[in-house]
């Protein structure tokens, strides 16, 4: 997978020696000298991951790091350090900074290639939640990039993967501090556990003694329901080639042992903060796609969603010569509720109404507002008369009951006028049903209201 790597260092040559190193890997190298040019580039999206120098001059790539995961445009953009320091202070200090990994000079290219991958794939994921993320504004959601930015790692919920009691008390001990922690030493039972709970990040130690810990890693990352938790291996200096194929096969992160204590609280911060910063991006976009086709009032689909889908389960119906009816629903004398009650109790009369209509009807059945008090609800694999018997049903169900309004302090009568139709052979289209059904709503208001009129066969 290709990418834009924007290499950060004021030293020319060291700039130049990475770029021929990942120009030959066939990534795309942008390059900046100084940490003012690195977030401008960022800011401006030209950059799928930062190799970050630490030591510049003014601003260090502690600085630059810092800015760039606290900046709402930019903390998904993954950040390596690059350094010649190797003291545990100062992997401490870039990872609090924000830094998703630490890498060492002399580079190794094997290291280097294959965290840039991984950290890439990562972020191609969250690009596309992103993007879809942007609609959220549009449609009147809180921004969701700045709630996901503001995301702090900690109080997550963490499982261990170990079946050595010392290491894992060692490891529950210092992670308790901060976050909710729990062991299984066996990897089939860590599986289901992991599969059923709702974890954070899972660390996976590579020296089980009776189960191949990447394997573990992949069904992590393969199976459906553990997809998106994230996974950080536990490993040995000399395990260095199986812990770059857990980054190949989508483990997120490693720790070598013996384990700095600030070390392993820094990286699952880090891991737990960026599985939570998906997680609020997928929930911006599942909002985002649920407020493009639902009424926000009463819950129901919006006429949008109703117009596209009612044309498809007409033409279903017509080509398979299956029966197809519509019922079209009207609050009675809603205006008057408005006008004596206040819209705040029209709005309360609205989603009790939408209630009631839902108890009545399938999952198969499409429900919908078409705008103030007025509903349209479809019925697929109905004749007319089981779609009457349908209304009646819901007229009797909304006559049965008063309507709670003021917060439950009164309650007030409410009954529904509607018109039934269903599709003859000879309808071009839904909106001839449609137009059937509405003028035997309008009939049922001229006959008194609170009443179900049944538009003809033929």
């Amino acid at each position: 997978m290709s990418a834009r790597v924007l290499v950060v260092d004021d030293i020319v040559t060291n700039v130049k020696l990475l770029e021929a190193k990942l120009s030959a890997e066939y990534f795309d190298v942008v390059t900046a000298l100084n940490g003012i040019e690195a977030l401008a580039i960022c800011e401006r999206g030209e950059a799928d991951i930062v190799l970050l120098d630490v030591m510049m001059p003014g601003m260090d790539g502690f600085e630059v790091c810092r800015r760039l995961k606290n900046g709402a445009t930019t903390a998904h953009i993954p950040v390596v350090m690059v350094t010649a320091l190797d003291q545990p202070g100062d992997r401490l200090k870039g990872l609090d900074a924000g830094a998703d990994d630490f890498l060492t000079k002399p580079l190794d290219d094997t290291a280097l290639f294959a965290r840039v991958r991984s950290l890439v794939r990562l972020k191609s994921v969250t690009d596309e939640l992103r993007n879809r993320a942007f609609a959220s504004r549009r449609l009147g959601i809180a921004d969701p990039l700045a709630a996901a930015a503001s995301e702090t790692g900690l109080n997550g919920r963490i499982l261990v993967i170990e079946d050595r009691p010392t290491v894992t008390e060692r490891l529950s001990s210092a992670l308790s501090a901060f976050h909710v922690v729990e062991i299984e030493a066996d990897p089939h039972q860590a599986l289901l556990r992991a599969a059923e709970g709702d974890y954070d990040s899972v660390l996976v130690s590579l020296d089980l003694k009776s189960y191949d810990g990447l394997r573990i890693c992949s069904q992590l990352r393969s199976l459906e329901r553990t997809r998106n938790v994230s996974v950080l291996m536990l490993g040995e200096a000399e395990d260095r080639t199986r812990i770059l194929r857990g980054l190949e096969i989508g483990a997120h992160d490693f720790l070598i042992r013996p384990v700095d204590r600030n070390e392993l609280l820094a990286r699952v911060r880090t891991q737990v903060r960026r599985k939570r910063f998906a997680e609020r991006l997928r929930d911006s976009v599942q909002s985002s796609m649920e407020m493009a086709v639902m009424d926000q009032l009463t819950g129901l689909h919006n006429r949008r969603f109703m117009d596209s889908r009612m044309g498809t389960m007409f033409d279903e119906s017509a080509l398979r010569a299956r029966s197809l009816a519509m019922l079209v629903l009207d609050v009675d004398r809603f205006k008057v509720v408005n006008d004596t009650w206040g819209h705040d109790a029209g709005d309360e009369v609205l989603r009790e109404f939408a209630d009631r209509v839902r108890a009545c009807t399938r999952g198969i059945d499409l429900v919908a507002r078409m705008g103030g008090e007025e509903v349209v609800v479809v019925l697929p694999d109905t004749s007319l008369d089981a779609a009457s018997a349908v209304a009646e049903r819901i007229r009797e169900r909304v006559e049965a009951e008063p309507f709670s309004i003021h917060r439950n302090t009164r309650s007030i009568t409410v009954t529904v006028s509607i018109g039934v139709a269903s599709r003859r052979a000879g309808d071009a289209s839904a909106a001839e049903m449609m137009k059937r059904a509405d003028d035997a709503l309008y009939r049922a208001k001229d006959a008194g209201r609170n009443r179900v009129i049944v538009a003809n066969a033929a």
